[in-house]
Formats: C-alpha cells, sequence, structure tokens
C-alpha cells in the first residue's frame, strides 16, 4: 500500500531534504522514524528537494508498506518520535502509481528579507541593510514569465534531463517589515530560488539593471546570475497536486 505524508520541518539541523553519505538530511530522519514505528524499513520519496538549510512548511513524500496501522495513532507517535524540527501534519492513502515528486503540478516558495535588526527572526531570515528599489525587483521579476530555460540560475553539475521551468507567480511584498519574494512554479531547479533572489538583489542596490535580467538568462551561464543567497530565509511553502491524488481510506477507525 502507498502512502502519502504530509510534514514541515526547521532546516536550520539538517543537509538538505535528500539523504546523504556524510550529513544528516530530513529524509534519513523520517525514514528512521517510520521504519522503528512500522516495524519494517521504509524508504520515502520526497516531493523535491531542498537545500542545506532550507525550510519546508509543506513537503510531501510518499512511502510504501505491508503493516496495517492505524492514521491516526501513527501522526501521534511519529510527532512525539521525531525532534522537534520536523512535524507530521497528515498520512492519507493514494493510488499504488502516485508519485510525491512527478505529479505534484505545482510548488511555491517564499524568500524572507528582513529589513531591520530583528533578535527574533535573525536565524531565519536574511538580515539585508542596504537601500532596494522593490519597484525595480518586481519589474525584473516579470521579465521570469517571459521565459522557460533557466539553467543561468542552476547550480553547475547538476544532473537534469531539462532546465526547463515553467513560472506561474514571480512577485515582491512586505510583510511585517519583511520583504518577501514569492514564486510559483511547475517544478524549480537545484539553487533555482537562491539564485534568482542573488540577481533581484543585485538589481534592487543598483549593481544592474532590470533589463539586464534578458541576457542573464539568455546566457545560460551561471556565472552571469548573482550569488546565491544564504539558505536559511528560504521557505517551501506550498505543493499542489490533482484533486484525486487523495483516496478515501477507512481503516481501523479512521
Amino acid at each position: 500500500m502507498r502512502f502519502f505524508i504530509e510534514l514541515s520541518y526547521n532546516g536550520n539541523a539538517y543537509h538538505g531534504w535528500q539523504n546523504q553519505p556524510n550529513a544528516i538530511s530530513v529524509q534519513e530522519v523520517l525514514e528512521n522514524a517510520l521504519s522503528t514505528l512500522l516495524k519494517e524499513e521504509i524508504s520515502i520519496v520526497g516531493a523535491g528537494r531542498t537545500d542545506t538549510g532550507v525550510h519546508a512548511i509543506q513537503m510531501f513524500a510518499h512511502f510504501n508498506t505491508t503493516k496495517a496501522f492505524s492514521i491516526e495513532k501513527l501522526i501521534y507517535n511519529l510527532n512525539s518520535f521525531l525532534p522537534n524540527d520536523i512535524a507530521i501534519q497528515d498520512v492519507f492513502k493514494v493510488n499504488d502509481d502516485a508519485h510525491a515528486r512527478f505529479d505534484a503540478t505545482s510548488r511555491v516558495y517564499k524568500y524572507r528579507i528582513s529589513l531591520s535588526k530583528n533578535v527574533f527572526s535573525f536565524n531565519n531570515t536574511y538580515s539585508f541593510k542596504k537601500y532596494l528599489d522593490v519597484d525595480k525587483m518586481n519589474e525584473s521579476a516579470k521579465i521570469l514569465f517571459e521565459y522557460s530555460n533557466f539553467k543561468c540560475f542552476s547550480r553547475n553539475n547538476t544532473d537534469v534531463k531539462t532546465f526547463n521551468c515553467k513560472i506561474m507567480e514571480a512577485k515582491w511584498v512586505f510583510e511585517n517589515n519583511e520583504l518577501v519574494f514569492i514564486i510559483k512554479a511547475d517544478r524549480f531547479l537545484r539553487n533555482m530560488v537562491r539564485a534568482i533572489v542573488g540577481t533581484m538583489i543585485n538589481i534592487g542596490i543598483g549593481k544592474i539593471k532590470a533589463e539586464d535580467l534578458h541576457d542573464i538568462i539568455k546566457s545560460k551561464n551561471r556565472s552571469q546570475a548573482g550569488v546565491s543567497v544564504p539558505g536559511h530565509a528560504l521557505y517551501l511553502t506550498k505543493i499542489e497536486y490533482p484533486k484525486n491524488i487523495k483516496n478515501i481510506f477507512v481503516q481501523n477507525g479512521k
């Protein structure tokens, strides 16, 4: 049987989502918890990868199991077993061919820039003290809709078949004395959001012009774009699936 699991995590203590040979990941911690509680080896497949330090308000993964269990009890036991920086929101049955990564139709990220010194949020926002021309940054955000190949924002030597992404939303907004970049797309390349933000900061401080973004994207060269901003201020906030992905499942009273 295949199940989807919905979770949130604070990424500060982890080297990203995906398992790594010599570093702790969210995937490893969750797989160990599921394997312990279900008493069989569980492998999970995430909806995507988040880099070191990146957070997820909403992440999905799928796993297969032969064991019967109470969903309500599993959620409770997982939240008791897992560390405080990982929380399980839901577990639900799906079709056996449902896939957390390939069936996702869109993903939304937010990047939070703190505009003033805040002793409570410095670990989870990017503190930036220079003046930023937000109108110019929003002007450049609109340029993203004109393109589909974003190789210039991708980490070098990454193993992907295509650099094409369909961007559905991209804008800068003010939220609680923070400047927040919101971007929605069908998929994202590794490092893509952080590189876009770094490039738009260059536009905001007047280092380059908004229209220069056309040449940067057309170059397909990572060195032409801005530096990657720190990962600790980046949040995966939403993942969308087709409405029929979720099955009605009744077992052990749930």
